[in-house]
């Protein structure tokens, strides 16, 4: 499966964004999706994961709050809103994919990664 992440920019900090993931595939709703982001020189973090048959979602703790994952399967989408983001949130976030049917998941797919920058 093939991942499109996009919306990302340049935001004011205590603004709001939304990520877009597209999938290429209609089986996409069998996947788990999840984001992640990575800063320049440190290692990708795990933000979301979505569980595939349910709406279950799971955060890390660092975006818990702020961060809601969703998706919409007949748009094979899946969505990041990021509210009250701050410039700790600068990064570059990633979609992902999972065949594995159990939480934790491991990822086989990604996106291409969409730039977002938070501004003081």
């Amino acid at each position: 499966v093939q991942l499109q992440a996009s919306g990302g920019g340049l935001v004011q900090a205590g603004d709001s964004l939304r990520l877009s993931c597209q999938a290429s595939r209609r089986t996409f709703s069998r996947y788990a999706p999840g984001w992640f982001r990575q800063v320049p020189g440190k290692e990708r973090l795990f933000l979301a994961a979505m569980n595939w048959n349910d709406d279950t979602t799971y955060y890390a703790d660092s975006v818990k709050g702020r961060f809601t994952m969703s998706r919409d399967n007949a748009k094979n989408t899946v969505y990041l809103q990021m509210n009250n983001l701050t410039p700790e949130d600068t990064a570059v976030y990633y979609c992902a994919a999972s065949a594995s049917h159990y939480y934790p998941y491991e990822f086989h797919f990604w996106g291409q990664g969409t730039q977002v920058t938070v501004s003081s």
